[in-house]
């Protein structure tokens, strides 16, 4: 099963109306959301809810005061002022263990603390995975790992998993690449659309995954389009669509529809290109392979 994920150096490029759009257009194959802290794809989907599950990700001190003498040596090791009066504070204490260590009564010790929850959903389109991290939750990257495990676990005989990957360039969106077969990063015409483009990329080029480029709402601006492609050309990132600005788009997203079911057949038609260009560049890397 071939996974292909469509990942942005920023937010709002039009990341997941591409993956929504070609969760229409695409057969036999498996979706995923991984932007854990802010999904959106779910909303496109409209599937139902097979599975939820309340994920753990993180882990926080609990003292037991009767085991506890006060001699202080857990708050003196604490390095980040998570324990006063023996006393632990949840929103700083970083799960360490530094202080079960240190203490001479066994009176402290590490509890499993909720950070998130995961969902496997029936959709039209396919079996569906995506994750939401509690609020203040820290640990993005485990509940992405946690939403990637669930599409392997509900595989059938799928060909394919698109995967909407998280903006920037944090660990949440290496969870989302990690052991992936091919990038799409999708750009807009902007200054800082190319700078974090070229940050995203440099991602990829790290962990050595194939990277390829789509660049939304091109039109606004020819000359910063003109950029990006001579920057892919230059860097060996091929630009495989060009997405044209269109507010029949947007008036669509306001309907909770995807530019394919309102039928805009300009949009939808270069969505197609571009499927039908992942699938000649994913046949060059096998051949080379």
């Amino acid at each position: 099963m071939k996974q292909v994920v469509f990942i942005s150096g920023k937010g709002g490029t039009g990341k997941s109306t591409l993956v929504s759009s070609l969760s229409i257009l695409v057969e036999n194959k498996m979706i995923a959301d991984c932007d854990v802290d802010a999904p959106n794809l779910h909303i496109l989907l409209k599937g139902d809810v097979q599975k939820k599950d309340d994920f753990f990700g993180a882990k926080e001190a609990v003292i037991d005061p009767e085991l506890c003498v006060k001699c202080g040596l857990c708050e003196e090791t604490c390095r980040f002022d998570a324990i006063e009066e023996c006393k632990v504070s949840v929103m700083k204490c970083e799960g360490c263990g530094a202080c079960v260590l240190v203490c001479p009564q066994n009176a402290i010790k590490l509890e499993e603390v909720k950070t998130g929850e995961t969902y496997v959903s029936k959709t039209n389109r396919g079996t569906f995975s995506n994750a939401l991290l509690d609020i203040g939750a820290e640990g993005s990257g485990k509940l992405v790992t946690e939403v990637r495990k669930n599409v392997n676990n509900y595989k059938k005989k799928e060909e394919w998993v698109l995967i909407d990957g998280s903006p920037g360039i944090g660990c949440s969106v290496i969870a989302s690449m990690t052991g992936a077969d091919a990038v799409i990063a999708v750009s807009e015409p902007t200054k800082s659309g190319k700078s974090d483009l070229e940050r995203v990329l440099g991602v990829a080029r790290y962990f050595e995954i194939p990277a390829f480029v789509c660049i939304n709402k091109y039109n606004l601006n020819l000359q910063v389009t003109k950029e990006i492609e001579a920057f892919c050309e230059q860097e060996g990132f091929p630009v495989i669509g060009k997405i044209p600005f269109d507010e029949t788009v947007v008036r669509a997203l306001r309907e909770f529809k995807t530019p394919v079911e309102a039928g805009n057949s300009v949009v939808t038609q270069e969505i197609k290109n571009i499927w039908s260009r992942i699938n000649d560049e994913m046949k060059k890397l096998e051949s080379v392979s």
